[in-house]
């Protein structure tokens, strides 16, 4: 069994003890700000669109390609109407430069060993002018801070490599402008975005030539 057959099985299963096929994230708030920046009439690279829960809020008035380790999740998303690629986002994107006018990495990079090398590749296949749209949990929330004091693990999910906080966000969108980030989710939100929210969301563009 190759490396990307291998990362298959351990997501699919992974996937199938932990989440069902239509859950999404803090879904209520990211998927509609998700179709907002996302927009219409876009060429969209969706990387690791698993079953399409979040892509379908954005698929509307859109040509979308997703890619994905799962190849089960694939052939359900594929009924969006999507094309749809078996690849690993840890490789380089199988697309040529300047492809896509929107790439979307939602709840992706904590997954990845190396996010940066994700970010550059999304930036290499968006058009100049193009956005970025994604998002990470905020691991520095004040729950993960409390579990850290007590001796716990900050995040529990054995799938996440990295954790973020809204800097860090920055600093992966370093070659980017008009970076925008965007706390959600959590009834106390309002309160302390930073220290409250659970997920950080963000976009920003491509400069234009």
């Amino acid at each position: 069994m190759d490396r990307l057959a291998r990362l298959e099985s351990v997501y699919r299963a992974h996937h199938e003890a932990r989440r069902p096929r239509d859950f999404v994230y803090c879904g209520p708030e990211r998927s509609p700000l998700f179709r907002e920046w996302v927009g219409t009439g876009m060429h969209v690279l969706d990387v690791g669109c698993r079953f399409g829960a979040l892509t379908q809020w954005y698929v509307d008035g859109n040509t979308v390609v997703g890619i994905d380790v799962d190849r089960e999740a694939l052939d359900q998303a594929r009924s969006l109407g999507i094309e749809t690629v078996w690849a690993d986002a840890t490789d380089a994107l199988p697309f040529d430069e300047e492809s896509f006018d929107v790439v979307v990495l939602g709840e992706l990079l904590e997954h990845l060993p190396l996010p940066g090398r994700t970010v550059a590749e999304a930036r290499r296949v968006l058009r100049p002018g193009g956005r970025l749209v994604g998002s990470v949990p905020n691991a520095y929330r004040l729950k993960a801070r409390l579990r850290f004091l007590l001796g716990r693990a900050p995040d529990v999910d054995p799938t996440h490599l990295h954790i973020f906080s809204p800097d860090d966000v920055r600093g992966l969108l370093g070659d980017f402008d008009q970076v925008q980030v965007r706390y959600v989710a959590g009834r106390l939100t309002p309160l302390h975005p930073r220290l409250l929210a659970n997920d950080i969301c963000f976009r920003a563009r491509k400069p234009p030539r």
